[in-house]
């Protein structure tokens, strides 16, 4: 069989390849942000579930939109590799997704050996995170932002909510300072909206550089010092950037989870009452965000090693591969619309790449949640939700405000 050119995406008849190259569907438009549910069911019924996308100007990669596709390409680290090196040779410096896709070394860009000591890593320091302290770190943190809008009957719970606890609640887990802190945030903000994101980058590993040697220096009770100390010994470079991934996980999609969760709670009826009404969980709420809309759209993405045929397309070597999550889990192979207690999403990824952290993000997420809602449970969105505005971009489902109003209140008590 002839082997296609390294460029095309091309699905195949029996027998003989057949070039079907054509426009691929931009996914950093604002026009793909205000409907991505609806963009995906026409990509599903022109292209089946490997679609031809760009995720910016120039940069072709395949999005995966069938479920059973993708957990097969999550659990073939062999043929499917997250290392991008090949790739980026090819990549102009000024990409804006390059910041986000570049190799690092660390576990979400790297394979076999490499990735293995570096999620060793990575679990060993999350593992001991002590979840009943955390319960009360979200608690110690929610409290003051909710006192800081409470009487003024309304607010914005991207900017003075969901963004801040998010990114408090990391830096108390990574035992990061406030001014370092700030720094890495203002970093990953650049990198994920891809506006100087090379700029960005720069601010980002100058921070977790500082960090890094902070706690050489001094180690206490956090994620950062466990890493540190664990037997793989990693070198600064590379703790740089395993904090990186933490800091990249850890405040955006966070931030987009809660906000996301909230907004359903907010405009659907079954959520509305029933989630404050007791007979349904702030955690069944997440599950439907999870499946539906998750923090983290489109990502999870390899680099296949050679041109390998796949669901009948051909698919190129280094050329990236991106999972949409989003998509894969409204598939209607397997969608039932049955989301509460459901878990079988992969806003989480599976296989030998799955998120660390879930667990650790399920807590916070609900906590800050329900701190919200017991303290404001009258709360009210502000505009119809067509008003409301999608953050454009390739990887996060995001909103770019959530405003809302509620009586008036008088500050809560610090526990």
């Amino acid at each position: 069989m002839t082997t296609p050119p390294p460029t095309a995406h091309r699905r195949v008849a029996p027998g003989s390849p057949l070039d079907t190259d054509g426009p691929r569907v931009a996914l950093y438009t604002p026009e793909f942000a205000a409907d991505p549910h609806g963009a995906y069911r026409a990509m599903r019924a022109k292209h089946g579930s490997l679609v031809p996308v760009e995720l910016a100007a120039g940069v072709p990669a395949t999005l995966v939109i069938g479920y059973y596709t993708a957990v097969r390409i999550f659990n073939d680290p062999d043929h499917f590799p997250a290392d991008p090196r090949t790739w980026q040779r090819s990549v102009p410096s000024d990409c804006p997704v390059l910041p986000m896709m570049q190799w690092r070394p660390n576990a979400l860009r790297s394979a076999g050996a490499e990735h293995a000591r570096y999620r060793q890593t990575n679990t060993a320091g999350l593992d001991k995170v002590d979840q009943y302290s955390l319960h009360d770190t979200v608690a110690e943190v929610a409290i003051p932002l909710i006192n800081a809008f409470c009487a003024d009957g309304s607010a914005d719970l991207v900017r003075q909510y969901a963004f801040p606890l998010a990114f408090a609640v990391l830096n108390a887990m990574l035992g990061c300072p406030a001014e370092l802190a700030q720094q890495a945030a203002t970093g990953f903000a650049a990198i994920f909206e891809g506006v100087d994101a090379e700029r960005g980058n720069k601010m980002l590993i100058g921070a977790l550089t500082k960090l890094t040697e902070l706690k050489r220096a001094e180690p206490g009770d956090d994620v950062t010092t466990r890493m540190l100390e664990h037997p793989a010994e990693l070198t600064d470079t590379e703790m740089v950037h395993q904090l990186a991934t933490l800091y990249g996980a850890g405040i955006e999609p966070q931030q987009n989870l809660i906000v996301n969760t909230l907004l359903l709670i907010l405009t659907d009826e079954r959520f509305g009452g029933s989630v404050l009404g007791g007979s349904l969980s702030t955690r069944d709420a997440l599950d439907e965000v999870l499946f539906n809309d998750p923090p983290m759209a489109n990502f999870c993405i390899t680099f296949p090693k050679q041109p390998i045929l796949i669901d009948d397309v051909w698919l190129p070597a280094h050329q990236p591969v991106v999972i949409s999550m989003a998509a894969c889990n409204t598939d209607p192979e397997i969608s039932g619309n049955q989301y509460a207690g459901n878990r079988s999403h992969l806003a989480w990824g599976t296989g030998p790449h799955v998120c660390p952290a879930s667990s650790l993000a399920y807590l916070i997420a609900q906590d800050a949640i329900d701190q919200l809602l017991d303290a404001l449970p009258e709360i009210r969105l502000a505009v119809p939700p067509g008003e409301l505005t999608w953050r454009p971009g390739p990887f996060h489902r995001a909103l770019a405000a959530l405003p809302i109003t509620f009586p008036k209140s008088p500050p809560l008590l610090q526990p």
